[in-house]
């Protein structure tokens, strides 16, 4: 069990029967009344942020949650297939449980797996990714407007906007948080 007290940043607690993590919180003391704990936390299983405020001494249960790391194998019919590296172990997760991380996935990519009482939730990605770009429009030579822009649709299906200097085939590296363009990586041979 914890209570407020054991509180820290990323320490997963159980509420309301849900596994939450606690993204940051505040101790607060105030000249009258109890002491309080101001609480941001975000449910593992939906992702959805709440903000709690929870007596001092209140106490939690503790999630039967881990987190594993897998590999991206591939997307088929069925769902999005993973591998544990150590033992070999292949796992199937429906696009559901994936959500928003399928955006990013790519063959061979190290993924964190969470799974909450021995069922397979949900896909944390890395905080950057290297996806190829699969369709864009050409850039027209001479168009090199400083801050301008084009669509550009990768190997995943997400459309991102690019600079105009970007074609198909190039390596584009994507911040997984916010879906935008960083920068195109260099292939080395």
């Amino acid at each position: 069990m914890y209570d407020t007290s054991d509180f820290k940043k990323g320490l997963k607690i159980l509420y309301e029967s849900n596994p939450f993590v606690i993204v940051d919180f505040q101790h607060v003391k105030p000249g009258k009344g109890n002491q309080f704990t101001r609480t941001k936390m975000r449910n593992l299983l939906t992702g959805q942020n709440r903000e709690m405020t929870f007596k001092s001494g209140e106490k939690f249960e503790v999630p039967n949650v881990e987190m594993k790391e897998m590999t991206f194998l591939y997307k088929d019919e069925n769902g999005f297939n993973f591998m544990d590296q150590t033992n070999y172990e292949q796992l199937l997760m429906m696009p559901d449980d994936v959500g928003d991380s399928a955006n990013y996935l790519v063959e061979n990519l190290q993924v964190m797996i969470l799974v909450y009482n021995e069922r397979p939730v949900a896909v944390d990605v890395p905080k950057a990714v290297n996806i190829k770009v699969a369709k864009t429009d050409p850039g027209i030579k001479g168009d090199r407007v400083t801050g301008a822009t084009k669509p550009a649709t990768l190997e995943t299906g997400l459309v991102v906007n690019v600079p105009l200097h970007i074609t198909e085939g190039d390596l584009l590296r994507i911040d997984t948080s916010t879906g935008d363009y960083v920068e195109r990586v260099n292939l080395k041979s």
